[in-house]
């Protein structure tokens, strides 16, 4: 067996269904995105854990929008500990620690990564975007259903019920697309869902290109000549965004 190129092989399978299927949601959050950036409005990525990793994916890199402001929670980050983030996650009184501080606004977009869905501090985050006004979407496997993987939170509502569009990342429960000895490996979560996200990047740059817009994209700061561009763009989202 060439694991090698079996995982690659996976990976490329399932990312070419996964895009396929999320077509119709691309288009649709990318309109929204759209507008509410030449609204002045900015793209909040949300995540805990490894999903945290998703959020700081799209933040302040060459190619991606500059109007990416992640919600960097330190408990709910590995670096402050795997077991304390997974544990606070899951704790239905945690958001309350931190909601009510993010600046988040009508004309904003809140996009929330969460592989499985089911956990209350996800939920808490889609429903208190939706109580700002803010469109939500959220980067997520709908093959966590609700029969075998019921909702954490309170409400007994999934991450899917108070979104305005998923982006079905279709990896299967447990992460791995890799069966070796009857052990599943090769986490498929995050390669999917960064393949998504910058998807739904890229069409927002369509949008804005035939709307007539500049999109605002960070250049590399590795090629001499595109500090005065980025710069600007620092500049202009300053006031929203921690750069």
């Amino acid at each position: 067996m060439n694991t090698l190129n079996s995982y690659i092989s996976e990976i490329t399978a399932l990312i070419t269904e996964a895009g396929h299927e999320a077509k119709g949601a691309v288009e649709q959050a990318a309109a929204q995105l759209a507008d509410r950036i030449a609204e002045g409005g900015i793209i909040h990525l949300f995540g805990s854990g490894h999903s945290q990793l998703l959020a700081q994916e799209g933040f302040f890199r060459a190619g991606s929008l500059a109007c990416v402001q992640p919600i960097s929670i330190g408990p709910l980050m590995l670096h402050e500990g795997a077991l304390l983030s997974s544990k606070n996650e899951k704790d239905p009184e945690f958001s309350k620690t931190f909601l009510t501080s993010l600046d988040i606004r009508p004309e904003d977009v809140v996009i929330i990564i969460s592989n499985s869905g089911r956990n209350p501090v996800p939920i808490d985050m889609a429903e208190y975007a939706n109580t700002q006004g803010a469109y939500t979407v959220s980067i997520q496997s709908l093959l966590y259903t609700e029969k075998e993987h019921p909702s954490r939170h309170s409400s007994s509502k999934r991450l899917e019920a108070l979104v305005s569009t998923v982006l079905d990342t279709k990896v299967l429960p447990g992460d791995g697309i890799m069966h070796i000895d009857g052990i599943q490996c090769g986490p498929a979560s995050s390669v999917i869902g960064n393949a998504l996200l910058h998807a739904l990047f890229c069409e927002v740059v369509v949008r804005m290109s035939e709307n007539g817009m500049e999109p605002p994209v960070f250049k590399s700061g590795n090629i001499e000549g595109n500090d005065t561009h980025n710069n600007a763009l620092v500049a202009h989202y300053s006031d929203r965004i921690d750069f």
